[in-house]
C-alpha cells in the first residue's frame, strides 16, 4: 500500500485530502499540531495514523520522518493566514507566517524527497492560494508565502524531475474553511459573486484537485499550478 503524508489534515482542506486519498487505497498519515482529537478521529475513521508536528519546527519534521519512514507522495498543506495592513504586523506575526507556510514545506519535502529519490519515484503537492497568483489586499504576508510557494514547486520540479519526481501546486480561491470564519455571510455572498461558478468552493473540491495531481492519470504533469478556484473572476 502506498504511504503518503499530508500536513495539517485534522480539519478543512486536510482532512478533505487525507478522506480523499484514503479512499484511493492510499495509506495516510494526518499530520497536525493542536486538533488532537479530530485528528485521532480522522485517522480511526479511514484506517489510517496521526501524528502530532509543528511542520515550521525543522528538528520536529526530521524526528517524524524518521518514526513514519519514506513516503510515496507528500501533500504539503499546512498555512495560517493574517489579515491587517502591513505595518500593523508584528515581526512575529511576519516570522510565523513565513515559517509555517514556506519554512513547512521546505521542512517537509527536504526530509521527503531522499527516501523519493532512492526509489526513483514520488509525488509532491503543495497547496499554494490564488493570493499567490494575483495578491490580495490586506493578505500582503499570506500572499507573498503562497507565490513562494509557486516558485518552490516549479524549481522543485526540474530538480526532482530526472528522479521521476513530480512536483505541483494547487492554488484555491475562497473555500469554505475556518479561515473564512472572520467573513460575514454579505462578504462570503460578494466572493461567490466573484467566482464564474458563483459559488463558494468546498474542501472536496481542492481534495478532488489533490487527488488528481498524485495519482498515476498525472503521470506526465509537472511543474504546474492546477487553480481550484471556481473561475475566481479579478
Amino acid at each position: 500500500m502506498k504511504k503518503v503524508l499530508v500536513t495539517s489534515a485534522s480539519r478543512g482542506i486536510g482532512a478533505a485530502i487525507a478522506r480523499a486519498l484514503a479512499g484511493d487505497g492510499w495509506h495516510v498519515i494526518i499530520d497536525y499540531l493542536e486538533s488532537h482529537d479530530k485528528a485521532r478521529s480522522l485517522a480511526e475513521e479511514i484506517g489510517g495514523e496521526a501524528i502530532c508536528c509543528d511542520v515550521a519546527d525543522a528538528a520536529a519534521v526530521r524526528a517524524m520522518f524518521e518514526k513514519i519512514g519514506p513516503v510515496d507522495a507528500l501533500v504539503s498543506n499546512a498555512g495560517i493566514a493574517w489579515s491587517g495592513l502591513l505595518p500593523d504586523m508584528s515581526d512575529a506575526e511576519w516570522e510565523r507566517i513565513v515559517s509555517v507556510n514556506l519554512g513547512g514545506a521546505f521542512n517537509c519535502c527536504r526530509a521527503a524527497i531522499p527516501g523519493m529519490v532512492h526509489n526513483k519515484a514520488g509525488s509532491i503537492v503543495c497547496i499554494s492560494s490564488i493570493l499567490g497568483v494575483y495578491g490580495g489586499s490586506c493578505e500582503t504576508a499570506y500572499s507573498a508565502t503562497k507565490g513562494a510557494i509557486i516558485a518552490f514547486v516549479k524549481a522543485l520540479s526540474k530538480e526532482l524531475g530526472p528522479s521521476g519526481i513530480r512536483v505541483n501546486a494547487v492554488a484555491p480561491g475562497a473555500i469554505d474553511t475556518d479561515m473564512l470564519s472572520c467573513f460575514t455571510d454579505e462578504d462570503k455572498a460578494r466572493m461567490a459573486e466573484n467566482t464564474a461558478l458563483c459559488r463558494i468552493g468546498r474542501p472536496e473540491d481542492v481534495a478532488k484537485a489533490v487527488r488528481f495531481l498524485v495519482s498515476d492519470e498525472a503521470g506526465f504533469v509537472t511543474g504546474q499550478v492546477l487553480g481550484a478556484d471556481g473561475g475566481m473572476i479579478i
